[in-house]
């Protein structure tokens, strides 16, 4: 369990591209939501669209003090993602976990197909689950896969991710400039302002493709440990 101290119902701190709001339940509603404007107006320009992690410590059935708080920054804030903080797993989970860490991927059977070499105009690769290329996408190929997409090169060319209607996947490439993208069942038009300064990539949000700078929004930093996929 957290404990505070009684001048602190609600702290704040810098977390990756955002901020970790830790929240005392035992206060009432209105304070800690009082508390939480007071640290957000403090920020000024560094919370617009910052994402902002909600976290009640080890208490339970908080889930309508959480939903309120977040309606409430909605609402009021230019912030950008609002989010809860993972779960803390018992230690039996934790020890298991551990476990299959230490026995490796030994006897995993992998979807992923993995590829080097470019890919060239009129080519076109078809993977049943994830698709990784070390390589470059040239224009006039065509990639699909049915989860994500990830080039480890300059992609350009039409790229469907998550096939048929997988929009939680993504796609990433170390200089993206395609000339289609679609995951799952969204599509956009590629730019003809040519690649990005570094590492991107594009994202299902709010029924739109987003792209963004892997380095400052990774979508694998929230995950608490390595998953086989």
């Amino acid at each position: 369990m957290i404990h505070f101290d009684n001048a602190a119902p609600v702290k704040l701190k810098g977390a990756g591209g955002g901020f970790w709001i830790t929240i005392d339940p035992s206060h009432p509603e209105a304070v800690l939501i009082s508390e939480i404007d007071k640290l957000i107006k403090n920020l000024k320009h560094l919370a617009v669209n910052a994402d902002v992690t909600l976290d009640v410590g080890d208490a339970r059935g908080q889930e309508d003090l959480i939903r309120q708080i977040k309606t409430h920054l909605e609402n009021n804030f230019d912030l950008g993602k609002i989010l809860t903080s993972p779960k803390k797993r018992s230690i039996p989970t934790e020890r298991i976990r551990q476990r299959d860490l230490s026995r490796g991927w030994n006897h995993h059977r992998s979807n992923v197909l993995m590829m080097r070499g470019r890919v060239r105009s009129g080519q076109k690769i078809n993977a049943k689950k994830h698709l990784v290329i070390t390589g470059d996408v040239n224009p006039g190929a065509e990639i699909l896969a049915g989860g994500d997409v990830i080039i480890l090169g300059k992609l350009s060319g039409k790229v469907h991710a998550g096939f048929p209607d997988n929009e939680d996947a993504i796609v990433f490439s170390l200089a993206f400039n395609p000339s289609h993208v679609k995951i799952g069942t969204i599509s956009a038009a590629g730019s003809d302002e040519g690649e990005g300064a570094g590492p991107e990539f594009a994202a299902v949000e709010e029924k739109a493709i987003v792209v963004k700078d892997y380095m400052k929004a990774s979508p694998f930093r929230r995950m608490p440990w390595p998953e086989a996929i």
